[in-house]
């Protein structure tokens, strides 16, 4: 199945004639199709994209790409095929139950964490996300934030097999402190949470 997708996508390169960054207008329908039906891993995309444009470029060029899909397909499930989804989805979707409460209750950090591990399959934290009452931005920012973490976890990984001489130690603190941010970040949002939802506990006991 992996050598049918890759020779389909080289196929789709050589038809189109695409180059360089240009490369980026074949792989985000590629992307929004990976996001709906989920039939090829994000991942082949990404080794396409730092094999062609290189490491850095490669990074940027697969969030850019991922992202849109990510937005587009959530967009698309929520506002316009809402209803055929959860009629479809719906039974299928309760083998990921035990993430809902993930969902519940940390919302936009369940999303982040989903995307950065390849725990779920990305049209399913779509087809959830879009079946669930969480905002369209709060979706945003962490598919965004989500995205750019799993491929930069995923590029320090394939860039070693990719390109073997490649230092890179820069690439790696970087994404340890990224993730120490993110943790924090967490950490400190949810004591908040935490406290405003004891002062409520409490003012409902007194009165």
């Amino acid at each position: 199945m992996t050598n049918m997708i890759d020779q389909a996508i080289d196929w789709l390169l050589n038809f189109t004639g695409l180059e360089g960054i240009a490369i980026i207008l074949l792989t985000i329908i590629l992307a929004i199709i990976q996001n709906f039906l989920g039939i090829f891993p994000f991942a082949t995309l990404i080794v396409l994209h730092i094999s062609i444009l290189g490491v850095k470029v490669g990074l940027m060029a697969s969030w850019l790409v991922g992202s849109v899909a990510a937005i587009v397909v959530f967009v698309i499930c929520k506002y316009f095929f809402h209803d055929w989804f959860n009629q479809r989805w719906g039974k299928r979707l309760k083998r990921y139950e035990k993430w809902q409460y993930g969902f519940d209750k940390y919302g936009a950090w369940a999303i982040i964490f989903l995307r950065t591990l390849p725990i779920m399959p990305n049209n399913i934290i779509a087809f959830m996300s879009a079946l669930s009452p969480i905002k369209v931005s709060t979706y945003t920012w962490s598919s965004i934030v989500g995205t750019l973490s799993h491929i930069w976890l995923f590029g320090i990984i394939s860039s070693s097999l990719i390109f073997p001489d490649m230092d890179l130690r820069k690439l790696i603190v970087s994404y340890v402190i990224f993730c120490i941010a993110l943790i924090v970040i967490f950490v400190v949002t949810h004591r908040r949470s935490l406290r405003k939802i004891c002062g409520k506990d409490r003012a409902a006991s007194d009165s």
